[in-house]
């Protein structure tokens, strides 16, 4: 299943209070502080600029009906009001903006959680014009994409498989109009090219995530990844069973050996002009279709999430297709090794000893540790295929929840590139933060009958996320800068819909993984 049809963005300059759209959004500040005491009673709002000319409509009382509507300009509330003829659009939407900046426009992230949350709240319109404020200087592309990334990632919304129409049910917001100084502006259309290409990406690996697990097993998801791939103009490579045993992926074959829906390993390539800058990226994706945690199983509550066990995969495969549609200066592989995880007569054991692609002796006791194996053996062919940066995600421990939460990566690796990975999180508004990789936890994976053991028997749950990383490294190359992303919680949002994320699937990390791109390729 896809989403329903994509909303798409323009640009205008014309007066917001002409628009002829069917609503005009308006961004609302908090007042606090000194400011407060100064213009009046606790819950004051202001306007935040870009607005003018709508409150000029109203003769200056917008804000004291938005007030009496019970708006507070809290971070993406959404208040709507009639305008009954005051401006062509019916509609006025104010989005809260939380309190008013200090010398500056708002942040990025504001501006796009903000975006998303209004836009979604009007599903059923077909046009509708935003007027959040935008910086008139150079600084103004951070906003302006943020902006349109944040509309069109809050109108996705999955199609589902309901047979019977749903009355209650707005379709999302066909047409999005950002109102701009100068509409005709070469770098803010740019932008808004670069927001359909980035949230068209994050948009589909959503909708991979939400698809039901017995819709996209390994051999479906290899096929989807693949045909979207080579519509890009990507390389395509697709190893099935056969050719994984034949090449040694040991970690891949023993996860996908208990389910009659056989492994996959998918290699895209993006090749760019003239061969680029020479500089080669490396992004692996973990694709479990679903885990169970076979022999070793899962608790039944809250297994049904486990169809998310493949949104690093997800994530990778579709910023490979916005890096196609962007054609950065740098060469990019993205590797998704895909299997489902499942208990049967076939499946491999706690006990087991699997030797995986780089030739280590792995002892497994505990198959629901299954995203190490399958990550370990991709790691280790990106390394062998060459990379001078190498990016892996995975939804891989509940122990980066317990420790950062939902919305928070866990980053593990090089330190340096570790430090850039997470200045491109804060850039984008997808935050991960910095763990260490402790040499007592690595001593405690050693094995008394193979390299190391899959996980810290004696340490049992103790540093968990610290565990998946220290195992990855195994299979890291010195020579290779890498980062390892756990987005085990901010992968899913199991909650109500908030800002741009709705409930499902939310494609991190992709953005930060495309802006990765676009530094090492800008950086020569």
């Amino acid at each position: 299943m896809t989403s329903p049809s994509t909303t798409t963005l323009s640009l205008v300059d014309t007066d917001p209070a002409e628009l002829a759209v069917d609503a005009i959004v308006i961004g609302l500040h908090s007042q606090t502080g000194e400011r407060e005491a100064d213009a009046g009673p606790a819950g004051t709002l202001l306007l935040a600029s870009g607005a003018e000319s709508i409150a000029a409509a109203f003769d200056g009382k917008l804000t004291e009906t938005l007030a009496l509507l019970g708006a507070t300009g809290a971070p993406g509330e959404v208040v709507k009001l009639a305008s009954l003829g005051t401006v062509t659009a019916p509609v006025v939407a104010a989005v809260g903006l939380g309190p008013e900046p200090t010398g500056a426009a708002p942040a990025p992230e504001t501006l796009r959680r903000a975006a998303g949350a209004v836009v979604r709240a009007l599903a059923g319109a077909r046009r509708v014009a935003l007027t959040l404020p935008l910086p008139d200087d150079a600084d103004a592309s951070p906003a302006l994409r943020a902006v349109a990334e944040g509309a069109l990632l809050g109108a996705y919304r999955f199609a589902g498989y309901k047979t019977r129409p749903q009355p209650a049910r707005r379709e999302p917001v066909a047409e999005v109009l950002i109102a701009v100084p100068e509409a005709g502006d070469a770098g803010a259309r740019a932008e808004i090219e670069r927001a359909h290409a980035v949230a068209g990406a994050v948009r589909l690996s959503r909708d991979w995530v939400n698809t039901a697990p017995n819709m996209l097993r390994p051999p479906a998801f290899a096929d989807a990844v693949a045909e979207a791939a080579r519509a890009a103009g990507l390389g395509v490579e697709v190893l099935d069973e056969t050719a994984l045993a034949a090449g040694g992926y040991g970690g891949i074959i023993a996860v996908g050996q208990g389910s009659e829906a056989p492994p996959r390993l998918v290699k895209l390539t993006y090749t760019p002009a003239e061969g680029g800058n020479g500089k080669r990226v490396a992004l692996v994706g973990k694709g479990i279709t679903f885990d169970t945690g076979g022999i070793s199983i899962k608790p039944a509550q809250g297994m049904w999430e486990m169809k998310s066990d493949m949104g690093g995969a997800a994530a990778v495969g579709a910023a490979m297709l916005a890096i196609a549609a962007l054609k950065p200066a740098v060469t990019v592989t993205g590797y998704l090794p895909m299997a489902e995880n499942m208990p049967s007569g076939t499946s491999y054991r706690p006990g087991d000893v699997i030797t995986m692609y780089n030739g280590k002796k792995v002892e497994v006791l505990n198959t629901d540790a299954e995203g190490r194996m399958v990550l370990g053996d991709a790691l280790a062919r990106a390394c062998e295929d060459g990379a001078d940066y190498l990016f892996e995600t995975s939804t891989l421990t509940g122990g980066q929840v317990i420790a950062l939460g939902k919305r928070v990566a866990g980053l593990m690796g090089t330190p340096e590139l570790c430090e850039r990975v997470r200045a491109a999180g804060d850039a984008v508004g997808e935050p991960a933060w910095p763990m260490p990789l402790p040499d007592d936890v690595r001593k405690g994976m050693d094995s008394d009958v193979a390299d190391i053991s899959q996980v810290n028997a004696g340490m049992d749950r103790a540093g968990h996320m610290l565990q998946g990383g220290v195992f990855l490294r195994e299979f890291v190359t010195d020579d290779v800068a890498w980062a390892h992303i756990d987005i085990a919680g901010p992968s899913y949002h199991s909650g109500e819909p908030t800002g741009y994320w709705t409930k499902g699937g939310t494609g991190v990390p992709l953005r930060t993984l495309v802006h990765l791109v676009e530094e090492i390729a800008a950086a020569g």
